[in-house]
């Protein structure tokens, strides 16, 4: 007899999930288009477009290798999932473990067999067994073990080189004057690509950002590209600048994989080992190739651990009260006079995409100073990032981004004033606003909020010993009283768009 696997579009790999081991002749494979899920947020269009597009091409691969696959659009997968029951009495479900909370448990009431889910390098049991033996969970600690784990970068029992990390070495500005950033491959649109686009136009759906423009590849084929583009043009330099935020490169020496990654159309084994290999072919520096390691086998896999150890009712935590409604320049770019943001809602508007650093520091940091509702601030990341998913945002807006969770995930909030910006970033000149002043009309919001801010928060964070030195500065400020005045501007202009 047929089984029949349900195939999540998140897991688009023949070779993982309920999908391994199978064969054409044993294996029937079942799709569930969900109005409900279309029309459950406002979209960002390139995201959309290439989660389906994607998908379209998995299944014509399927379907090539002599798959039978059905594919049934339905309210809702609850709907979907009965009807084919319907028409298929005996046939047994199966699924890959999702990768959400609430999919896991749809799942398991719709009695959907599941098999583990092996998309990752750590299971969720080996993460969990790591997390309570810890007093508190570091990030570093999980990493080192990992490096041990998967024998990555070793010598021995020592790690290569002696240190374990190397991120001191990978927070250099952005050059001044610099413009030749690797250029990211544009991909042209097929018949796949052009049908879907088109069938979304016809949906029930709100879509907001720019529309598709060969940004993003839809195949493993060109997933691969884009490896093959990263490990020649950008790994060497991906560690010293790493955090740069150049107003003139929207994706700097970053890979560009995490979409790949988290639909599955490449692993991270596979990633890592195209990595290691250049690296030992010699010409990649050792922080370049340690800070890489450590972005997919330790924060990635990190961030996915967490997000299951943490489980239902994590996405809810709002430990510091945050109330504001989602200020209108995450949406438009136009409503607001900071010249760091607009350009990178900018760039989020055009692709659904913006690195590690314009994330944390610039949008997040922004929704933590000026005190927006955590969940308000969750939803438009995930609506917007092409790279997003329940399991990506969830720790790294609650617990990262906006402190939301009381110190679970990390001690001290990340928040930083004006002056990082413009160390890191080239997004200062010119702008309306002076990262050096925190009072009067021009100075730069992020310098105004960031001290309001320990202000406002003294009692949760004055005793934290990672924050002493901000709490000494904070003291001897002789302008607190007309800064606090100023911060209120500050917060009524940026949610009335004009700040």
């Amino acid at each position: 007899m047929k089984r029949t696997v349900l195939l999540l579009p998140d897991q688009l790999n023949l070779h993982r999930g309920a999908l391994a081991d199978s064969s054409p002749a044993d294996t029937t494979v079942l799709v569930i288009d969900s109005d409900r899920y279309l029309a459950s947020r406002p979209w960002h269009r390139q995201r959309i477009f290439l989660f389906y597009s994607a998908l379209e091409h998995f299944l014509v691969e399927l379907r090539s290798a002599g798959y039978q696959v059905i594919k049934i659009r339905a309210a809702n997968m609850a709907d979907g999932i009965t009807q084919y029951r319907n028409q298929h009495l005996t046939a047994e479900l199966i699924a890959g473990e999702p990768n959400s909370i609430s999919q896991q448990y749809a799942l398991n009431q719709y009695g959907i067999k599941l098999v583990p889910n092996d998309f990752f390098l750590t299971s969720r049991s080996d993460f969990q067994a790591w997390a309570n033996s810890q007093k508190s969970l570091k990030m570093e600690n999980f990493y080192r073990q990992q490096r041990v784990r998967l024998n990555l970068l070793m010598s021995g029992d020592e790690p290569v080189g002696g240190k374990w990390n190397l991120d001191h070495e990978n927070r250099l500005p952005p050059p001044k004057g610099k413009s030749d950033y690797p250029k990211p491959r544009q991909y042209e649109f097929d018949e796949i690509d052009e049908a879907v686009w088109q069938e979304l136009a016809t949906r029930e759906i709100t879509l907001w950002g720019d529309e598709p423009d060969g940004s993003w590849a839809t195949t493993r084929a060109g997933a691969l590209q884009r490896l093959t583009d990263f490990i020649a043009q950008g790994l060497a330099d991906f560690g010293a600048y790493e955090d740069a935020m150049p107003q003139n490169s929207w994706s700097v020496y970053h890979s560009l994989l995490t979409p790949y990654l988290n639909i599955g159309l490449l692993t991270p084994a596979e990633v890592i080992s195209a990595a290691i290999e250049k690296y030992e072919q010699g010409g990649i520096p050792l922080a370049s190739i340690e800070g890489f390691v450590r972005q997919i086998i330790g924060w990635r896999e990190y961030i996915n651990g967490t997000y299951w150890h943490f489980g239902t009712g994590y996405e809810k935590s709002n430990n510091l009260n945050a109330d504001r409604k989602l200020l209108p320049l995450y949406w438009d770019e136009s409503k607001t006079k900071m010249n760091c943001v607009g350009s990178i809602v900018g760039d989020v508007k055009a692709r659904g995409y913006a690195h590690h650093i314009p994330r944390l520091m610039v949008l997040s940091n922004l929704a933590l100073l000026a005190g927006v509702e955590p969940t308000e601030y969750l939803d438009w990341m995930t609506n917007t990032f092409v790279d997003a998913f329940d399991w990506v945002m969830v720790p790294n807006v609650i617990g990262m981004g906006l402190h939301a969770d009381g110190g679970k995930m990390m001690t001290k909030p990340y928040v930083a004033g004006g002056s990082y910006i413009s160390k890191m970033g080239q997004y200062c000149n010119g702008c309306f606003y002076d990262p050096k002043l925190r009072v009067g009309e021009t100075a730069c919001p992020f310098t105004t909020l960031y001290w309001d801010f320990l202000d406002r928060h003294r009692a949760e964070f004055f005793n934290n010993h990672r924050m002493r030195q901000q709490y000494f500065g904070l003291a001897k400020l002789s302008d607190l009283a007309e800064l606090k005045l100023r911060a209120q501007q500050v917060l009524t202009g940026l949610a009335n768009g004009t700040i």
